[in-house]
């Protein structure tokens, strides 16, 4: 394990390798990839969940660098993921068929701004 960590270590110099450093970029990079991964979800309660989640590391990545523009941007995910999350839970939160197939199909007519 000394070794990988020299090896690590060495590969990126003037970086700040302390155990809390090295956590926190885990823990943004983890973030990141949960957020990926949550555009990929169907499901969307699992979406809304792993939104919140992916985005409250990337919160806790950039209070620790002190990043005010990620910190803005995650907290905005998390106030409309969770909002949308917490309407799914409460059962307020639907798709009719009706409106599904308005969405997808505009019944049958072009968007106003593409004519």
């Amino acid at each position: 394990m000394d070794k990988f960590l020299n090896f690590v270590v060495n590969s990126v110099p003037g970086m700040d390798f302390s155990y809390v450093n090295l956590a926190v970029i885990v823990i943004g990079f983890m973030g990141g990839l949960a957020l990926m991964y949550a555009i990929l979800l169907e499901a969307e309660r699992r979406q809304d969940a792993v939104f919140v989640v992916g985005a409250a590391s990337l919160f806790v990545y950039a209070l620790v660098r002190q990043d005010y523009v990620i910190m803005f941007a995650t907290v905005g995910m998390i106030l409309v993921a969770g909002r949308e999350l917490i309407q799914i839970w409460r059962g307020k939160h639907h798709h009719t068929v009706a409106n599904t197939e308005k969405y997808e199909h505009n019944d049958g007519k072009m968007s106003p701004r593409f004519n």
